[in-house]
């Protein structure tokens, strides 16, 4: 695809709407997805209130819509950065708080036995943003378990309610 960047947002909105343009094709347009999906009615990644589990002025974090494992949890700041080498030391040390006090919920929420945390903005563009990926007493501990297969979400709502509950979320 041309330089998608030359283009206003509804042409490339119509573009993804019309299958002609892909995830990648954004990407490597040197364009953010997540700031794009959010400036044009999740277009890209959906709607994913409905995951969310905690949000505040400076981060979002949610349950992923196609995870690696239950329990796998993305945490997003709302102001983009490229990647981790971008972000003030504030926000940093803020950001690496939060995942902290959200790995202990998820360990507990969903009786995992370790929750790895990664982080790979990689490529011409993307959006810093944190991964909680929950392992499980019956899986094998390495690095494996971050290109798992992904699968499709399932809701569990019991879930859901308690890790809003622990992380003090109020659903707008």
């Amino acid at each position: 695809m041309n330089n998608l960047k030359e283009l206003k947002n509804e042409e490339i909105v119509n573009l993804i709407k019309n299958g002609k343009v892909e995830l990648a094709d954004i990407v490597d347009s040197g364009i953010c997805p997540t700031c794009f999906d959010k400036q044009n009615h999740h277009v890209l990644y959906g709607d994913n209130t409905d995951k969310m589990i905690f949000e505040d002025d400076k981060f979002e974090c949610f349950l992923v819509g196609n995870p690696r494992a239950e329990g796998h949890t993305a945490i997003s700041t709302k102001i983009h950065y490229k990647d981790m080498m971008e972000i003030n030391d504030e926000t940093c040390s803020e950001i690496f708080v939060l995942a902290k006090r959200i790995m202990n919920v998820l360990k507990s929420v969903y009786n995992a036995e370790s929750v790895y945390l990664c982080t790979m903005c990689d490529g011409p563009m993307n959006h810093f943003h944190i991964q909680l990926i929950p392992r499980y007493s019956f899986e094998k501990r390495g690095s494996k378990n971050f290109v798992k297969p992904r699968f499709e979400y399932k809701e569990d709502k019991e879930k859901l309610l308690e890790l809003r509950k622990q992380l003090n979320y109020k659903e707008n």
